[in-house]
């Protein structure tokens, strides 16, 4: 009885583990790796439970076990890779598996000793976790908790190639029926439920640590557009500006506002103007680079910070978003309307401070208001850069004539 109960403890808790990390995927809206530690887990406790409660001298147990484990492997180490960064090959885990699965078929069609086949499986579930482990140390990310990590991986390769073998050299023979009554049952019980904990514990770290990330990310961002708020992107200039100048790299700013935004408001309604703000916010992410930072700074006001970017490149990019803007279908908008952006560009100067950056970038941006809209200004020549006029002519041509935005 009391070994029943012990048996029981190690697929409890792996199924606990496994519903903590669905809460937090769920809850947490997290990045599907966190949802694969939570399958990885089921899977796990599914095998423990097959080993611990069909019949020990059936053909097919080791089978079954074989299986639950080696998918709850395949999707656990897919999952760690996948948090780090790097694609893991399923299909040379699955080859592993099939595999070992043909050689543990032979082993027990010639032999109702089960050491075997427990070299057999460990040894595919060992060649995994190495294959897993590869692929994490190609990862470029290291912090503690990534280090951790792979040292759980490395534990475990190391613990199903060695346990085995070390065990079976004292146990010999472990006949199929007296498999459960073995000393090599009693530990295996013992080393997965610590390997269980050991594992677990280190993941939801690291997932707590990623949650937290998460919510500190999501107060600096806005929820309409998912660019970065105004709080959040000035700290980030304030930074960014410094390191421009000790570097020697250029910074540009681009500033940007929609076109005749309150007619938007005033004519379709606020919800047509919030897929505004959020279309506009989506073509900027889209098309920036990712060591460049975007943010909505006011109501229909947008910045840009162009990081290692000379200033004509920049005002390519302004106007390259400009037109992928003025081309954007609105689905709370007619069908013939599209709405139009102007920007204004500056490129930092040495000493300048962001206020200073801004401030000209800004009166660049409202002298291509001036000048007719849907355009890009630069402030470092002065000189208006091409312009394309928008379908079906300009916003405020169609409804109210001289309304502004």
């Amino acid at each position: 009885m009391q070994t029943q109960i012990l048996g029981l403890l190690t697929p409890l808790m792996a199924l606990l583990f496994a519903a903590t990390f669905a809460v937090f995927w769920r809850a947490g809206r997290m990045k599907r790796h966190v949802l694969g530690f939570a399958i990885g887990y089921v899977l796990f406790a599914s095998g423990f439970l097959a080993t611990h409660f069909l019949p020990g001298e059936a053909f097919y147990v080791f089978h079954t076990t074989q299986a639950l484990y080696s998918l709850g492997m395949m999707v656990y180490l897919v999952s760690l890779c996948e948090r780090a960064g790097q694609k893991m090959h399923l299909g040379s885990l699955f080859g592993v598996y099939v595999i070992s699965a043909g050689v543990l078929a032979l082993a027990v069609n010639l032999t109702d000793d089960v050491g075997p086949r427990l070299i057999i499986v460990n040894m595919g579930y060992g060649v995994m976790c190495a294959m897993g482990l590869t692929t994490l140390l190609m990862a470029r990310r290291r912090s503690v908790i990534d280090i951790a990590i792979i040292v759980v991986v490395a534990i475990q390769t190391i613990d199903f190639v060695v346990r085995p073998n070390l065990t079976l050299m004292f146990e010999k023979s472990i006949p199929a029926e007296l498999y459960r009554e073995s000393v090599y049952y009693s530990l295996i019980g013992l080393v997965l439920g610590v390997k269980s904990v050991m594992g677990a514990m280190v993941l939801i770290g690291a997932t707590i640590i990623e949650f937290t990330t998460n919510l500190r990310e999501s107060s600096e961002r806005d929820p309409l557009t998912g660019l970065r708020n105004r709080g959040s992107f000035e700290q980030s200039m304030r930074s960014l500006l410094p390191q421009a100048q000790t570097e020697g790299r250029p910074l540009s700013l681009v500033v940007a506002d929609i076109d005749h935004f309150k007619q938007v408001n005033d004519i379709w309604g606020h919800q047509a103007g919030d897929q505004a703000l959020s279309g506009f916010g989506q073509t900027i992410a889209r098309m920036i680079r990712g060591c460049d930072t975007a943010g909505r700074i006011g109501g229909e006001e947008f910045c840009i910070a162009v990081w290692n970017c000379e200033n004509a490149p920049a005002a390519r990019l302004a106007d390259r978003i400009r037109l992928a803007f003025a081309d954007l279908q609105h689905s709370d908008l007619n069908d013939d309307v599209r709405l139009t952006a102007s920007f204004g560009v500056a490129t930092a100067r040495e000493g300048e401070t962001y206020e200073q950056l801004f401030a000209r970038a800004d009166a660049s941006l409202y002298e291509a208001k001036s000048n007719g809209r849907n355009r890009v200004q630069n402030a470092e020549d002065r000189r208006q850069e091409g312009s394309t006029p928008a379908v079906n002519g300009e916003l405020v041509e169609l409804k109210r004539a001289g309304a502004e935005g």
